[in-house]
């Protein structure tokens, strides 16, 4: 068994599109008209074939409960792994991503949270 799909809630799939791969670097891998939305997922170009992250639609009425309790607790939605979380902040921070927390030592792991501006915080993290 493996994770073939995970998903993150978006208030603006076109934003978070550009977001996610303009600015963190993903690649569209699909996109599949559905109504209003879209069936579309990203995916890291280092690894085309694995994990694909959904872009859904934040248009259940629960998801934005869940996203402002989140985010008012500072609790990111989910995790990427980066290889440099210090060089990846940088990278980031010079196109205007915003931090809520800057690169952090925790034991074996380096952490640093960003906000997808899509209504989501993100934690990147490196293992040691």
């Amino acid at each position: 068994m493996r994770i073939h799909l995970t998903s993150v809630f978006v208030d603006d799939q076109d934003k978070a599109l550009r977001f996610y791969t303009d600015v963190l670097g993903f690649v569209k891998k699909h996109e599949v008209p559905l109504g209003e939305h879209r069936w579309l997922t990203v995916v890291s170009p280092e690894d085309p074939g694995g994990t694909e992250l959904v872009l859904e639609p934040d248009a259940h009425p629960a998801v934005k409960p869940y996203q402002t309790a989140l985010a008012e607790d500072g609790i990111p939605v989910t995790s990427f792994a980066v290889d440099d979380v210090r060089a990846e902040f940088e990278r980031l921070r010079a196109l205007g991503v915003h931090f809520t927390q800057e690169p952090t030592e925790m034991g074996p792991v380096t952490t640093a949270v960003l906000d997808d501006t899509c209504g989501n915080l993100i934690q990147i993290a490196q293992y040691a």
